[in-house]
């Protein structure tokens, strides 16, 4: 039916949805294969179905979506994670690992007894002038546009001694990716901020003090800096797969007439930051590999700007390191 629907990976998203309701794993469900289906579950699985055949993503259905080998709650307030960003905290945590070796494995700092959300906060205040003395063996890390989390919290996960703060405009996304720390037994050793790119981090102009951030995080020395804002142009929205076109949020899709706005506005944010970012790794569109790596050697703060390709070979990510 899905199929006939021309719906993409029809059988994946059968398979998806079946273990969604029947609560199995892949595994379970060959074991099982041959059992009834119960019959109290059936309403629960047609109406999943003929949703899914509207053209509704499965990962919204189900509420999840696997990323780095772990589960996110994602809802239509946050873009689904894809693989290829996989790449991108690949490239971060390589590239950070050289430059942070002491902090690789090292454990959080400062934790015990550390309430939902305040360690976070206070690790991440250590790096704003002023604050406390930053351990410089340590890397503030700030993701941009975080969505569901995926890469903030990964990262989090992974290196739990770093500092980590996350970003969104949406209060709707930030609850997910709070929620998602959580999970992932890293709420306590994260920041969550609302605003709109390095607005919440850089220092307000006199001009645009509508721009300055609350929380504490104005002036926040950022070491590693890691985005995966929106970058479809305005008008290859409506051509894009009805999936993606009519359900993902157009908040997190939209990077202008070019789709490269975001960039360029955080190219322009980054002189008004308490220092510039030692590692900066964006993800990005088809064709705009060469013009964002131009944008950042143009900065010249940086030995080494260069372009990592997806599984399909698109120049997908662009990473500058110090």
């Amino acid at each position: 039916m899905l199929k006939e629907r021309d719906i993409m990976e029809p059988r994946n998203n059968a398979e998806l949805l079946l273990l969604h309701v029947l609560g199995l794993d892949r595994a379970a469900l060959l074991r099982d294969w041959r059992d009834p289906f119960p019959a109290e579950r059936r309403a629960t699985w047609e109406a999943l179905l003929a949703r899914k055949a509207a053209g509704e993503p499965v990962q919204y259905l189900i509420g999840e979506q696997w990323f780095y080998g772990l589960p996110f709650a994602v809802t239509p307030a946050v873009l689904i994670p894809r693989p290829e960003t996989e790449l991108l905290v690949e490239a971060v945590l390589e590239a950070a690992d050289r430059l942070w070796p002491e902090a690789a494995g090292a454990a959080a700092p400062g934790q015990a007894g550390v309430a939902d959300g305040a360690g976070g906060m206070a690790l991440c205040e250590q790096a704003v002038p002023g604050g406390a003395a930053a351990d410089d063996r340590v890397p503030t890390v700030v993701d941009v546009g975080t969505g569901s989390g995926a890469i903030g919290v990964t990262l989090a996960a992974l290196r739990p001694g770093w500092r980590v703060c996350a970003s969104d405009l949406s209060p709707d996304a930030l609850a997910v990716a709070r929620a998602n720390a959580a999970r992932h037994g890293a709420a306590a050793r994260m920041t969550f901020v609302q605003g709109d790119l390095l607005g919440p981090f850089a220092r307000p102009r006199p001009e645009a003090l509508d721009e300055a951030a609350g929380d504490g995080v104005a002036g926040l020395r950022i070491d590693v800096l890691v985005s995966n804002p929106p970058y479809i142009p305005a008008g290859d929205i409506a051509g894009l797969q009805p999936e993606v076109r009519d359900h993902e949020p157009r908040l997190a899709l939209d990077g202008g007439d070019d789709g490269l706005t975001p960039y360029r506005r955080m190219a322009e944010q980054l002189a008004r930051l308490s220092a510039m970012p030692r590692i900066v790794g964006f993800e990005l569109g088809i064709g705009q590999a060469e013009a964002v790596a131009d944008l950042l050697r143009g900065i010249g703060a940086w030995r080494e700007v260069r372009i990592i390709p997806d599984y399909a070979g698109i120049d997908r990510h662009v990473l500058a390191i110090e």
